[in-house]
């Protein structure tokens, strides 16, 4: 297993509509290992495929941050059936460092995915974790939880990714 770089805002693949996964080989199940390592040394409770630059429908949730393996949800090609709900709490992001702020999700999901092997699940999540896996699949969509501000905090959220994206370009420079 390795630890692969996060992507961070601007980077063009955190806009990137992925594709669905089609093969169940030993290559997805390393990118899910190496997906997986990479959000517990973050630390992080989820990281989709395109922040560490693979544009594929795959991402990773463990909202106990490996510290309970029953915790851990690998959804490949995941769609959100139901929503239930709904309340506003603070999100962060792994790309978006330093930025965070109030988002509405639901309080309850059913999302049907299929696991390494190309099997069907369904999963239904509450609280923290139906938060944790929406956000995961806004970003195989190439949404960002700042896209759910509205007014004020949007703004506000424009301003932070303005000086991250300047901050990147000095840092690359």
């Amino acid at each position: 297993m390795a630890i692969l770089p996060i992507r961070i805002y601007p980077d063009s693949v955190l806009r990137v509509k992925c594709r669905e996964v089609r093969d169940f080989d030993a290559r997805l199940r390393k990118l899910a290992a190496d997906m997986v390592e990479t959000m517990i040394a973050a630390p992080g409770v989820g990281l989709a495929a395109p922040q560490v630059g693979v544009e594929l429908r795959l991402a990773v949730v463990d909202t106990s941050v490996g510290q309970d393996p029953k915790e851990l949800h690998i959804l490949v090609n995941p769609e959100i059936v139901r929503r239930e709900g709904a309340e506003a709490d603070m999100e962060g992001c792994l790309s978006l460092p330093g930025i965070n702020d109030k988002v509405e999700r639901p309080l309850a999901i059913t999302v049907c995915a299929v696991d390494l092997q190309g099997k069907p699940l369904e999963l239904r999540a509450e609280d923290f974790l139906a938060r944790a896996i929406c956000h995961e699949v806004d970003h195989l969509d190439g949404i960002l939880f700042t896209d759910h501000l509205r007014g004020l905090r949007r703004e506000r959220s424009r301003r932070q990714l303005k000086k991250l994206a300047a901050d990147r370009e000095e840092v690359l420079a």
